[in-house]
């Protein structure tokens, strides 16, 4: 009934405000009441000319007209003998937009974001608009947890038919999350569930993270993080019964509690595989990793339905389908799982596209990859040519698409896509100790010079220690299959009067050429041929070992050091590896032509293995030995030494191992180091990239002249460390606690590395 009424009401308005009259034909059109507006404005969208004739239905709807272009809030039309005049009432234009009170927000940002909406300064006002943008502000709030905001608008006439517009916001406190309790649960602690959500209570690291803030999204995501735990689990019935959110009166904490049924735990009574397998059913069958007799669970079911399409999809089979139907026994608490295997066509790829680098050539790309176009698709060579991009250290990101080609049923595009990143680096590395305080060292490189792949650096270091000047070139594709080369020119003076080692000075100028040999996708064998001079220099608080080999070889001895290598790198990623190992067998000898006769032997290995979703398990292992030959010794400069930020955290570098009389580490012949360090996500950076934190227990020691100080054996350390790919290069910051350090020992327990990006 209102309805009506108000719509009766409406017309009458109408009908009024065009003065009802005869029909007549227009010889002029005359607008009054206009301010700001020009009056050419009104004539653009008025459906009324001169000649036409003027009707009551063209009147309404040239009113109709005029309120639809929302510059009036009032319109008239009248007659004057054969002149017809329009009647207009301005709406006001905005002069001004104020906030007072708003700390959350950007002013600007909001004064840029209520432009987009059509409320600005020098727009039309309009309150329609004005009521949708308090609205949003609340909202906006809402989102931030701030519950309890109070927003008032002042709307202020002003003269020549304007208004500024007031935003007073009373922001209130943020609504934290007081409390989340999980009811139904008997099979986990509450603790052990609440750990695993990202909505938490107030902690240390929340006033950053914002967790302990209400957000329907992440309680979403929590939710199924629960899911996912007790599918995981044998939980096969688990359910989530319902979710209460509920805030107190004042608006400042909030409580939220979750019902849950767990059901019985069930296990794996027998698994099948059906449909067309294509491939040996026993070889399908040992790509399952759910187990009869095992706790069923969701993460191996869909871990076992991916490698079976990946196995097909090695065969060109791009869209294999794999569906795990289970058959459930809820009296013996039992599921059975069928796999049903349909390969779909075998489809060839069509092409292989490139997106996204603007810096790095095509070529560098294409000589990675190891899907051809014209071949038949196959994952696997999709997935290691992937691994081989992100193993370049070019792109931050590489993605990977195979579309199906419009038209066809057996055809699929490549897509590759990255996001390139800075390959050049100037590096920093610091440590810092109450007697010799902060000690750096650099270099400058490009990775990826000019885009063309090849690897370019100069190192100069003027520190206290080493003075280093250096210029390598290396060239990763020399040949088509992968041969490489590289040379280094270096100059290296050594002045250890400052260390805690033995006082000497060197001064070494030298050349070196390398070649490079993959045997296989992952394996390389690498060869160096190198012609170096070394001037060396005693003092009288030397230790007698360097003195006498002064003595008897001369200050001034030359050196062609041959190397042969082999290095396997399996690794995921170059710079934050999940899985993959990296290992490196390494021998240099001295061509008897020079006048130095040794040689030195050396093992590396780095083995990554992820070990949940975010933890990543790294053990780290390096041996060494060294010896002379023709009756001479390890030149003493050539011996091994650990201790800090690379080797053993928490001892002072290169102290490790034996000391002369003077406590000054000697270095030695043998050198063992490992360690064992587990990788997770930064507090608060669960999903983040670019940062991650460990746990280590390092190890290591330095053997030679085991009658010497030092010689005592491993030293042990434990400690945290700091990973960040931060804005102005990597950081690696380590926190480290010798556990058997000796009296003689150097502790520095802070050290970092800094390297800058550009």
């Amino acid at each position: 009934m209102k309805r009506r009424l108000l719509g009766l009401v409406a017309a009458a308005l109408i009908s009024f405000s065009a003065h009802a009259f005869e029909p007549f034909v227009v010889r002029d059109i005359r607008v009054e009441g206009i301010q700001r507006i020009e009056a050419g404005t009104v004539f653009n969208y008025l459906p009324l000319k001169v000649g036409d004739t003027v009707t009551e239905e063209k009147a309404s709807a040239a009113i109709k007209a005029l309120y639809g272009t929302g510059f009036f809030k009032d319109v008239r039309l009248e007659r004057d003998g054969d002149v017809l005049v329009v009647f207009v009432e301005e709406r006001p234009a905005i002069s001004q937009i104020d906030f007072i009170g708003v700390r959350e927000f950007d002013v600007e940002q909001l004064r840029a974001a209520l432009k987009q909406v059509g409320l600005a300064q020098a727009r039309i006002f309009d309150r329609a608009l004005l009521e949708r943008a308090e609205q949003e502000l609340k909202r906006q709030y809402l989102n931030r947890g701030k519950y309890g905001v109070q927003l008032n608008t002042t709307v202020t006439p002003l003269d020549r038919n304007r208004v500024n517009i007031t935003f007073t916001v009373d922001e209130g406190e943020v609504a934290k999350i007081r409390q989340i309790n999980i009811v139904g649960n008997a099979a986990f602690p509450e603790s052990q569930l609440l750990g695993l959500f990202q909505l938490t209570t107030p902690g240390w690291l929340t006033w950053y993270t914002k967790n302990d803030q209400y957000s329907k999204q992440k309680l979403s995501a929590d939710l199924e993080t629960l899911r996912s735990f007790y599918l995981d689990r044998g939980y096969l019935e688990f359910s989530i019964d319902s979710t209460q959110v509920s805030i107190t009166p004042d608006k400042r904490d909030i409580y939220i509690t979750i019902t849950v049924t767990e059901g019985p735990r069930f296990t794996v009574s027998d698994v099948k595989l059906e449909g067309d397998l294509r491939v040996p059913e026993e070889e399908l069958r040992k790509l399952i990793q759910l187990k009869p007799g095992e706790v069923f669970s969701r993460a191996k079911v869909t871990e076992s339905t991916k490698l079976i399409s990946d196995r097909l999809g090695d065969e060109g089979y791009a869209f294999a389908n794999v569906n795990a139907v289970p058959k459930v026994d809820k009296e013996k608490k039992e599921v059975a799982f069928t796999f049903f295997v349909d390969p779909g066509r075998r489809v060839y790829v069509r092409r292989v596209n490139i997106q996204g680098n603007t810096r790095t050539r095509d070529e560098v790309i294409r000589r990675e990859l190891r899907q051809l176009e014209g071949a038949w698709y196959s994952a696997r060579k999709i997935e290691e040519s992937k691994k081989r991009l992100d193993r370049l250290g070019y792109f931050k990101e590489v993605n990977v698409e195979t579309p199906a080609v419009p038209g066809t049923t057996d055809q699929v595009d490549v897509n590759f896509t990255v996001v390139e990143q800075p390959t050049g680096a100037l590096l920093l590395g610091a440590g810092f100790s109450s007697s010799e305080g902060l000690v750096l060292s650099g270099s400058i490189s490009q990775n990826n010079f000019l885009g063309t792949g090849n690897a370019l650096s100069l190192q100069v270091n003027s520190g206290k220690v080493n003075t280093v000047y250096a210029l390598s070139f290396t060239q990763p594709y020399w040949t088509v299959d992968g041969v490489s080369r590289g040379i280094d020119i270096y100059k290296r003076d050594v002045d250890s009067t400052s260390l805690d080692v033995g006082s000497y000075k060197t001064a070494t100028l030298g050349i070196n050429f390398r070649l490079g040999v993959p045997i296989t996708a992952d394996d390389t064998i690498l060869f160096g041929l190198g012609a170096e001079n070394t001037e060396v220099s005693t003092f009288v608080n030397s230790p007698q070992r360097f003195i006498d080999f002064v003595n008897t070889f001369g200050r001034s001895n030359s050196n062609f050091p041959f190397t042969v290598a082999w290095q396997r790198d399996t690794r995921d990623s170059a710079f934050f590896p999940r899985s993959g190992r990296l290992q490196r067998a390494n021998a240099e000898i001295s061509i008897p032509a020079g006048d130095l006769k040794y040689y030195k032997l050396s093992y590396q290995q780095q083995w990554f293995t992820p070990l949940t979703r975010t933890w990543t398990l790294l053990l780290r292992g390096e041996a060494g030995y060294g010896d002379g030959y023709n009756g001479k010794p390890l030149p003493f400069y050539k011996n091994f030494f650990a201790g800090g930020i690379s080797t053993v955290r928490g001892y002072r570098t290169g102290s490790l191992g034996p000391r002369d009389v003077n406590d000054e580490a000697l270095g030695g012949n043998t050198l063992v180091v490992g360690s064992v360090e587990a990788f997770f996500p930064f507090p608060g950076f669960r999903d983040d990239k670019t940062a991650r934190m460990s746990v280590f227990l390092d190890a290591g020691a330095v053997y030679g002249d085991k009658s010497k100080a030092g010689s005592e054996g491993f030293r042990f350390s434990t400690g945290v460390s700091v990973s960040w790919l931060s804005p102005v290069g990597p950081l690696r910051l380590s926190f480290g606690f010798p556990l058997n350090a000796k009296d003689t020992d150097k502790k520095e327990p802070f050290q970092f590395q800094l390297g800058r990006t550009f």
